[in-house]
């Protein structure tokens, strides 16, 4: 047979039940935007993280209370869930470790923050100026946090721009506004300028105040949830790190490093882990939007076999004629792969079209990468390939004397 035939015969059988065939294609449809739209949306978060955790600095160090457990370690790790930091240890690494660009120490938790009527919960950072230099930190209206409000333990706070829009009616100046932390008035001096990004980590959604402030009315003690240390640039980071691992032992009086009571991370290994648990989110999200492919694929081997039975004496009649057995399995095969081929690009529409609407509307943020596309694409063709390969032999070994026979 030659191709124009064999095409124009595919388009009369799938056309002469356009019911069946477009239902049959809606699964491949549905499985082919289900994969293109999960993988957009871990490429997304994955994107969204990665950007987030840069943004605050490449030469950045975080010291953290605690250890990974293992053997002989006794502390876990977990911000917050030891105590063994002072502020008294960020001092010392900002005057005897070199290379050190700024240190800033923080006290940290969530609490409940009202002003007139509207509320919300937030992270408190209580922190040290330097936090602007460490963290990459830039303010848009007012002041951030000084050395005065720091040594008075003043009740001032510097909000971001997410926790003025959650406080504040659209248009109002927060500056010299009142809000309440637990009950306790602080006074805004200052608001930060916008850097993206969403969740607990993000810095817009942050309310800074004196690290002084926050140990006399939230913590209660002396010690620090965490001690962020900027090198002077990402070449010397690494150095920095073991120089500030060393002085805390010796500070720490421990003498086997498995047994610290600390731990630091850089940024390239948050960036890493970050990147790994993400990483394992899209694998995830695209192997249950890969299950209803499967369950496409399934649909179309169910609608050949029936088209096969259906048209039994019309096979019969071809090997009648001189078509062989090649020719039939060839006819069954090309009409598999056109279903799975008009639903693999209508989907690849669909699903771009589903990650696009995401975006644009806010909802989260998602990254359609071409790598899903080719896949998504690859795919389909296989489905069609493999789910419409038994039924296309099945057609080719009827016999012509039964199938003509066949009511």
């Amino acid at each position: 047979m030659h191709v124009l035939d064999i095409l124009e015969e595919t388009y009369s059988a799938l056309s002469g039940n356009k019911a069946r065939s477009g239902l049959t294609m809606l699964g491949i449809v549905i499985g082919i935007s289900s994969v293109i739209a999960m993988l957009a949306i871990g490429q997304g978060a994955q994107s969204s993280i990665t950007n987030s955790i840069q943004s605050i600095g490449s030469n950045l160090i975080m010291v953290q209370p605690g250890a990974q457990r293992g053997p002989g370690v006794t502390v876990s790790a977990g911000r917050g869930s030891a105590k063994s930091l002072t502020s008294a240890d960020a001092t010392a690494i900002a005057q005897s470790v070199s290379s050190v660009k700024a240190v800033a120490a923080e006290v940290d938790g969530r609490y409940q923050v009202t002003s007139k009527g509207l509320n919300t919960n937030t992270q408190i950072v209580g922190t040290v100026p330097a936090y602007t230099d460490v963290r990459n930190l830039s303010i848009d209206t007012g002041n951030f946090i000084s050395e005065l409000d720091l040594t008075n333990a003043t009740k001032v706070a510097v909000i971001g721009p997410t926790v003025q829009s959650d406080l504040f009616a659209a248009g109002t100046d927060p500056l010299g506004q009142t809000i309440k932390i637990k009950q306790l008035a602080f006074k805004i001096i200052g608001v930060t300028k916008a850097k993206g990004g969403s969740g607990f980590g993000s810095q817009d959604d942050m309310i800074f105040i004196p690290m002084t402030t926050a140990q006399r009315y939230f913590s209660g003690d002396q010690y620090v949830s965490s001690i962020s240390v900027a090198a002077v640039s990402a070449d010397t980071t690494k150095t920095v790190q073991a120089d500030v691992t060393t002085l805390l032992l010796d500070r720490h009086k421990i003498t086997d490093p498995t047994k610290a009571d600390f731990s630091t991370l850089n940024q390239a290994d948050i960036a890493s882990a970050a990147s790994s648990v993400t990483q394992i989110l899209t694998i995830l999200l695209g192997s249950v939007a890969g299950i209803s492919l499967v369950v496409g694929g399934i649909g179309i081997m169910n609608m050949m076999l029936t088209s096969v039975t259906e048209r039994t004496r019309e096979i019969g009649l071809r090997k009648a004629i001189g078509a062989k057995g090649s020719d039939i399995s060839v006819q069954f095969l090309v009409e598999s792969i056109f279903l799975t081929f008009i639903g693999g690009l209508t989907g690849i529409v669909l699903g771009w079209f589903i990650a696009w609407v995401l975006n644009y509307l806010g909802i989260m943020q998602t990254s359609v990468a071409l790598y899903s596309v080719f896949l998504a694409f690859g795919v389909s063709a296989a489905i069609g390939i493999v789910f419409g390969y038994y039924p296309a032999r099945r057609a080719a070994k009827l016999n012509p004397i039964q199938a003509l026979r066949f009511e």
